[in-house]
């Protein structure tokens, strides 16, 4: 059987590669799934395609050259292994698979099938939303709060609308202003941009002098914390949603003092570490996340497509990574149709 793999082959080298390999015998839990379309994680995705991820460089971590990236797919299920129960052959199904146009992936990493009528794109992209839900997971809403939302990419805008979504009154924070554009086509209430002290004035003046209840670090940089830490609210929560990988030189006793003596509380929200599936009644689990995301686009209430700006074929892999990478302002979603 031949299919067609995108590779990382390394700094800012990709390729997508023909392989020919054998009819796969699938094994416990193991589905064959044919493509339809996938999506492209600008954060993950191209901080391993730039080297900005200094694991990419240590032979055999996770994301270690040379590198099958992706994992936003949504395809259909052709073959089933034994003990298999999450899908039958026919159904059509959005897992956490490469770039490929055909993989064998596991059930337990996550199979749910995409509803009927739904676009293929706009399934794989929803994958962004998943990322960004994480952080109302961890997050304790009451009493009608302010949330800012530092960094309006697709997680951070995906990220605002769901705690819009959930009643909070939310402000986009972004120096772009397309990005800020796009977000209020997308339903973000408030959006506010300019430099550090501008846009927290702006936040402040919003909230009446008391800050944000809740502020979201959406880019994942160390310097974004420290700009939210003051229009944090006494009694707030920050939430650290993107991943930190720049090194930050600055005073920690700053970040600390103002922590302990405004009784403020830090939460990291990493997708990974929320379980795959409910193990105890009905916890919270990436199924879940992604049951709710997929009710939500249905009744209208998040919106994915807006954030979608090239369909492309996977030959344009080179092309895709680089436009997210040097143009973000034209490049604001990529999704490849396999078909």
């Amino acid at each position: 059987m031949q299919i067609k793999q995108v590779v990382v082959t390394g700094q800012y080298q990709v390729e997508l590669q023909t392989v020919d390999i054998p009819e796969p015998e699938l094994g416990q839990g193991e589905l064959l799934i044919e493509t339809d379309a996938t999506f492209i994680s600008a954060g993950t995705e191209l901080a391993n395609y730039s080297g900005r991820e200094p694991k990419v460089f240590q032979p055999g971590q996770w994301c270690a050259y040379p590198w099958k990236s992706g994992y936003a797919n949504v395809g259909v299920v052709r073959a089933v292994g034994a003990g298999v129960n999450r899908a039958k052959v026919g159904d059509r199904v959005f897992t956490y698979g490469n770039h490929a146009s055909m993989v064998v992936y596991p059930q337990d990493r996550l199979v749910i099938r995409v509803p009927e009528g739904m676009d293929s794109v706009t399934a794989a992209a929803s994958r962004m939303a998943g990322v960004a839900t994480t952080a109302i997971v961890v997050t304790e809403l009451r009493d009608n709060p302010w949330v800012a939302v530092f960094g309006l990419g697709a997680v951070g805008n995906l990220a605002a609308q769901a705690y819009g979504i959930l009643g909070a009154r939310v402000i986009g924070v972004d120096p772009v202003a397309s990005r800020r554009e796009l977000a209020e086509r997308c339903g973000i209430e408030h959006t506010v941009g300019g430099n550090r002290d501008e846009a927290n004035q702006a936040i402040m003046e919003l909230t009446k002098g008391k800050g944000a209840d809740v502020t979201v670090d959406a880019v994942g940089h160390s310097a974004v914390v420290m700009q939210a830490l003051p229009v944090t609210a006494s009694f707030g929560q920050i939430v650290i949603l993107g991943t930190p990988r720049v090194p930050v030189e600055g005073d920690l006793t700053t970040l600390l003092s103002d922590v302990h003596l405004r009784f403020v509380t830090i939460r990291g929200a990493l997708e990974w570490n929320v379980p795959i599936y409910s193990d105890i009644g009905k916890r919270t689990s990436q199924y879940s996340k992604q049951e709710r995301i997929f009710d939500w686009i249905q009744r209208g209430k998040m919106h994915i497509d807006p954030l979608v700006s090239h369909r492309l074929a996977p030959e344009e892999i080179k092309r895709a990574y680089d436009g997210l990478l040097n143009d973000p302002e034209e490049y604001t979603g990529v999704a490849f149709e396999w078909k």
